[in-house]
């Protein structure tokens, strides 16, 4: 056997994320593991090495697991809204802001006159910030464009990021995000513009894998999401929702019935949604920092969600609204504390069920022949990244086979 293009050896153990039945099964650990990488799959996992790598990485005790999948991001936009994160600190609510002409409005007034090379440059410190904590996958979201011309600006620049970064990057529809202030009192017009002018050419182009719908009462009806997902569906993109967030609305049932990938948020899901989603094999998104930053208690109920069955992803959500960070292991140790989420179930959240949140079943775990995307983390244990909280014990991180940090 040739050596090994990369080698990596000395973890405590490697998690494959490869297991059935409880999350600490799901891990399936290999203790003293080590991993062997050829032309960016991973070749060969074991505990003694057959043979040497060129490059050899010695993990010093530390654990090594698949590469982290942020399932819901919004790092494409400009502007700043520290000011309304001071309007909430003096105790003003996410939708007083928004009814006030703050909030996502905002944002799209700052998105809509930056160019894309600004859109750009404004991404890539995120972007950087994300694969410092071991983010290898992350999905993007348009919405702060709001007219077909910006949310085709949005996707085209995620697309364009695809070259200057390592991460591999899903890009997501969201342009029923809220409604444009051209469009105020006509709510219906926006909703058919997007679905006869936008959603094609977003297929045709390929610039989007899902279409996603913020469900609320400050942004659209369960008849305007379905309307727009049965027209993206036919056209091959994939359905996500953003509901039961602010209000309870019913918006788990309704991504439930239409057979949504996912369902994010779920600050105020019901019981009643709670049990659609696990019926349906629909995948929760928590987003456990944009709650806290939000101050939009109580926490999503995760502990109910997993213990009736439904796959719970995490994410950072990261926007310039709601979650102003990049922090996985914030995300992860809120997870924990707030969810009701164990190290394990949260560790799985953003690594095998973040893959299931994109529909990617190669990704967030570790098995011969799939994507070399990993980390080495100086921690001993999984058990150690939400319980030193908000602090990054990420040592390595590996893109398909090459060391990107």
């Amino acid at each position: 056997m040739e050596p090994f293009e990369l080698l990596i050896h000395g973890a405590s153990e490697v998690l494959t994320c490869m297991g059935e039945g409880t999350a600490e099964q799901k891990l399936a650990p290999i203790a003293k593991g080590a991993v062997g990488i050829r032309d960016g799959r991973i070749a060969w996992l074991g505990t003694e090495p057959p043979v040497r790598g060129e490059l050899e990485i010695d993990a010093r005790g530390g654990f090594v697991g698949p590469g982290f999948v942020d399932c819901h991001t919004h790092v494409v936009f400009a502007g700043d809204r520290s000011g309304e994160f001071e309007q909430r600190c003096q105790g003003k609510t996410y939708l007083e802001i928004a009814a006030a002409g703050g909030g996502i409005a905002r944002t799209v007034t700052a998105t809509r006159a930056a160019s894309e090379q600004q859109l750009i440059e404004l991404a890539m410190p995120r972007l950087e910030r994300l694969l410092r904590h071991g983010v290898t996958t992350a999905e993007v979201k348009s919405g702060y464009g709001l007219d077909v011309e910006s949310e085709l600006r949005m996707l085209r620049v995620i697309a364009k990021l695809r070259d200057r970064t390592p991460i591999t990057l899903v890009g997501t529809l969201l342009a029923l995000h809220a409604v444009p202030p051209e469009f105020k009192e006509d709510r219906a017009g926006w909703v058919k513009k997007v679905i006869d002018e936008l959603l094609p050419v977003v297929a045709r182009e390929q610039l989007a894998r899902f279409n996603d719908v913020f469900v609320e009462q400050s942004a659209f009806t369960h008849e305007e999401a379905r309307a727009c997902l049965h027209a993206g569906r036919a056209l091959g993109l994939l359905p996500r929702l953003h509901v039961d967030q602010l209000t309870a609305n019913g918006g788990a049932q309704l991504a439930a019935a239409l057979g949504a990938v996912t369902a994010d948020h779920l600050e105020q899901i019901s019981a009643e949604g709670i049990a659609a989603l696990a019926k349906a094999g629909t995948v929760a998104v928590l987003a456990p920092t944009s709650t806290l930053f939000a101050k939009a208690r109580p926490f999503a109920p995760g502990r109910a969600l997993v213990d009736a069955g439904v796959i719970v992803a995490l994410c950072t959500n990261c926007n310039p609204g709601s979650s102003h960070s990049e922090n996985v292991f914030l995300a992860m140790g809120l997870a924990c504390v707030e969810n009701g989420l164990t190290p394990a179930e949260a560790y799985l959240g953003f690594t095998r069920h973040g893959a299931d949140a994109l529909a990617e079943p190669e990704l967030g775990r570790l098995q011969p022949g799939s994507p070399a995307d990993l980390v080495i983390y100086e921690a001993e244990s999984y058990r150690a990244l939400p319980y030193h909280f908000a602090m990054n014990d990420v040592a390595h991180v590996v893109k398909s086979g090459r060391v990107v940090f």
